[in-house]
């Protein structure tokens, strides 16, 4: 043992006394030559710094995205009406599919095996609303009392409406985390009254923030969560619903949650054999399955960071062709130096790790910088548009190992350019 440690240390202290004479002397060049060398620098830190900043913005948007769909719940499952939009498109339809219904609900919970929970949906946009709103106008979910453990609705204060409210259709309301601060601003909701339309509602409840889809997120929910106003299904319909509800379905949105999210597939699946058959295939429906959502936006997102590398690397690979044309220039003005480092004794090996080395310091300090450049571009993004920008270790690693190993790459003919010089010649070269 002691042996091998004895032999260990002086073949350490061999290689770091050859290595680091070529350290200082590469530095040495580089200083000498302060504009050259950060110019070459210039295509790597643009580089890195598109790679990472890239990553941050992409890795940004798709955690907000999956964090939502999180949100929604592995083990739910929600049935969309398609609604038509006049009494026309309305009675084709209707020619065909009776449109979601109670029915539908009723079928679902009887012949899907693992469902915890259920509830109808029926949604719309109030026409009039005291006290006025100072934002959108909310809309109204009518849905069961489920829905809240459905959803994962935390009270803020008060509580959600029973079973015994919403079989008697009451008209008590339950107030997103927005609407509630626009319509009571500094004072607590709870106890008031809103009019919605042409009826007085007592307020019982307010949620907690919840999160909202991105914009432009196709297939998940559009309504911004924070301004809902949710009242029982049968409140909605009976004494809330518009003058519009003729060209509507019975209930325009199904929410059933599964016992497990590895049972979500096969009872979505159940749920869409059932719906095409009542339904006659009209197309009248959609159904957003979160559990497959979430899958293919990591499938996304692994494409969304492999196509962002490669469209980076190309202002990695122009880096690495500067180093390349700044090392040849090198070699050049350095002929007479290598000739006589040639002709007092050092191999080759030796003048190509002089100059790798040198190409490993260009490509590494850019590499640093270039990551320094990245996180402030993501920083500035996220402060000026507001967007979510995420710095990952594995984005820094990878545009930093990216740089130092294209550095390397394009270092390599130089330098074996610099050790196959003729000592001869190179004493001579003028």
């Amino acid at each position: 043992m002691n042996a091998s440690t004895t032999a260990t240390g002086p073949r350490h202290r061999r290689w770091s006394a050859r290595i680091g004479p070529d350290i200082r002397m590469g530095l040495e060049n580089l200083l000498a030559h302060k504009l050259r060398s950060l110019l070459t620098m210039l295509g790597m830190i643009c580089g890195v710094a598109a790679v990472v900043a890239m990553l941050s913005i992409g890795a940004g948007a798709q955690q907000q995205v999956m964090a939502f769909i999180e949100n929604l719940g592995v083990r739910n499952l929600i049935v969309e009406a398609r609604e038509a939009t006049d009494w026309q498109s309305m009675q084709k339809m209707r020619a065909v599919s009776p449109g979601l219904t109670f029915t539908d609900l009723r079928l679902v919970e009887a012949n899907v095996p693992g469902i915890s929970g259920i509830s109808p949906r029926k949604r719309f946009t109030p026409t009039a609303l005291l006290p006025r709103p100072g934002r959108d106008m909310p809309v109204v979910f009518g849905v069961a009392p489920g829905y809240r453990a459905i959803a994962g609705l935390a009270m803020a204060q008060g509580r959600f409406f029973d079973e015994e409210e919403a079989r008697r259709a009451a008209p008590v309301a339950v107030l997103g985390d927005g609407i509630a601060e626009a319509l009571f601003p500094g004072t607590s909701p709870i106890g008031q009254h809103l009019k919605v339309n042409e009826q007085w509602l007592l307020v019982i409840g307010v949620t907690r923030p919840q999160m909202t889809a991105p914009r432009g997120t196709s297939g998940l929910p559009a309504d911004d969560r924070n301004n809902l106003v949710y009242v029982p299904v049968w409140t909605a319909i009976l004494r809330l619903e518009d003058s519009t509800s003729s060209v509507k379905d019975e209930i325009d949105g199904l929410y059933v949650q599964v016992a497990s999210s590895d049972t979500s597939p096969v009872a979505a699946q159940a749920i869409r054999g059932l719906l095409d058959e009542t339904h006659k295939r009209a197309g009248d429906y959609s159904l957003v399955v979160p559990a497959e959502l979430l899958a293919e936006q990591r499938r996304t997102q692994q494409i969304f960071q492999m196509v962002m590398v490669a469209i980076a690397s190309i202002s990695l690979l122009v880096g690495g062709i500067g180093i390349m044309n700044i090392m040849l220039a090198s070699v050049l003005e350095r002929t007479r130096e290598i000739g006589v480092r040639r002709a007092v004794g050092a191999r080759q090996a030796e003048v190509v790790r002089q100059f790798l080395i040198e190409a490993t310091i260009i490509s590494g300090l850019g590499g640093v910088l270039g990551v320094v450049v990245g996180v402030l571009i993501s920083r500035l993004v996220a402060y000026f548009a507001g967007w979510t920008t995420v710095i990952t270790p594995f984005s820094v690693a990878l545009a930093f190992t990216v740089s130092v190993a294209v550095g390397l790459l394009f270092g390599v003919y130089p330098a074996r350019k610099a050790a196959r010089l003729d000592p001869v010649k190179a004493l001579h070269y003028e």
